[in-house]
């Protein structure tokens, strides 16, 4: 799917190189950090759990990793990216 300059300006996704983000749903204790600072809403909580929603709009910023304080996520940035290009770098 291609996300349009409307809904993010300056973005574009393009073919990715794969997973980047491992999550441990035994680790979460839902506080839901990572679905607050998201900005690609790739996060949700159900069954008193977060859980990766889609990584379609996923920046690739590490934010999710960073406020997760439980270590429920694993992130790496990947190779060459997994396909956000950004046209500011």
């Amino acid at each position: 799917m291609t996300w349009t300059a409307e809904e993010f300006p300056g973005v574009e996704w393009v073919e990715g190189s794969g997973d980047f983000i491992r999550f441990d749903p035994d680790r979460c204790s839902a506080c839901a950090r990572c679905v607050k600072v998201c900005l690609g809403d790739c996060f949700e909580i159900a069954e008193k759990k977060a859980r990766v929603k889609s990584l379609e709009k996923c920046l690739e910023c590490g934010a999710c990793w960073f406020a997760c304080t439980d270590g429920a996520i694993d992130f790496s940035w990947p190779p060459g990216g997994k396909g956000y290009r950004s046209l500011w770098g």
